[in-house]
């Protein structure tokens, strides 16, 4: 198949494009050309918030598959129609599990749970892009697939709750440095592992069966946040680190940025029922542990200093929540 990524060099597409590839597909990715990242697939360099950008440089190909990773709202799925209708058999759009309603009615969670999220803008722009397509899917016939991850990562990512891309956690672990989890850390979690992901993905591309529905592809993996950092640390071979519990509702007091990712996502247990995909796809079987992936995302950075770079908001967030509840505790 010819498959078209928009994005291509992100957290989740450059794996999946990494495997399509494997399995002798065409790739070729669309995007604006700044990332470092090089890769062996055509790249074809256009701006897709430029007005006509995306539909000028689609206007003569045509493509088995169309997946967009970076679409984040409705305007922007509406550029991504306009631009991509009648220029391929099918068109995924990544979505995410942030659309589901907060706190969840009942787990697991399927994708027939309930959507709406008053707590996250992510989720809910994320949201009015899956209905604008799913409009156009009833109307004009147009080839969507949408696709719901959950917290995915990949060899440049450590999972936390402030910001996974980047070695900020891993420094601040070194350093001897806290970090914190929400509330008690005993919250349940599903970490996939983009080569897992990859897999189910795959399945989907080219799928007829797929048009017109909604697939979750998560691990049935699941942890809590303590044993999330926990691990982390081993991996680092730091023994005890310092990871404090702190109140979802005081981590949001002293950054309302938060307010989002917790209750909107991660202060909620996230555990997903995959068995729509499963019973279309049946290689997708998530078999790489977080013990080993996180080891393998410590080795990654390792193996270049030039990697490990330090994110200074996300370093600032975990400062100020850490200090101020240590001065609340002092206090009291």
């Amino acid at each position: 198949m010819k498959i078209l990524f928009i994005g291509g060099t992100g957290n989740l597409s450059l794996a999946c494009a990494e495997y399509l590839a494997s399995q002798g597909h065409e790739i070729s990715i669309l995007n604006r050309g700044k990332s470092k990242i090089e890769t062996p697939f055509e790249q074809i360099i256009a701006d897709r918030n430029q007005p006509g950008a995306l539909k000028k440089a689609l206007q003569d190909r045509h493509f088995d598959v169309i997946a967009d990773f970076i679409c984040f709202d409705a305007q922007q799925a509406e550029t991504a129609f306009e631009a991509c209708r009648g220029r391929c058999a099918q068109y995924i759009f990544i979505s995410t599990t942030v659309v589901y309603a907060k706190p969840h009615q009942k787990l697991p969670v399927t994708e027939q749970s309930p959507t709406g999220n008053n707590f996250s803008a992510y989720g809910r722009d994320k949201e009015a892009a899956e209905n604008f397509l799913f409009s156009k899917y009833a109307d004009d016939g147009f080839p969507i697939t949408i696709v719901r991850p959950s917290h995915t990562y990949s060899e440049r990512w450590l999972p936390n709750v402030v910001s996974s891309l980047g070695y900020t956690l891993a420094a601040r672990l070194e350093q001897g440095k806290p970090i914190f989890v929400h509330d008690d850390g005993q919250g349940l979690w599903t970490l996939t592992h983009v080569r897992d992901f990859a897999v189910g993905f795959a399945g989907l591309c080219g799928n007829t069966r797929s048009i017109g529905q909604v697939y979750q592809i998560t691990s049935d993996m699941v942890l809590t946040w303590n044993q999330i950092m926990r691990e982390t640390a081993w991996a680092l071979h730091i023994e005890e680190p310092e990871i404090l519990t702190i109140p979802s509702e005081f981590i949001c007091r002293i950054r309302p940025d938060m307010n989002g990712k917790l209750f909107g996502d991660k202060a909620c247990a996230g555990i997903f029922d995959c068995a729509k995909l499963k019973k279309l796809v049946p290689d997708f079987d998530c078999r790489i542990s977080f013990r080993q992936g996180i080891r393998e995302s410590v080795a990654w950075f390792k193996a270049d200093p030039a990697r490990q770079t330090v994110d200074p908001e996300a370093d600032q967030i975990f400062d100020q929540v850490c200090q101020a509840w240590k001065e609340q505790k002092s206090d009291n």
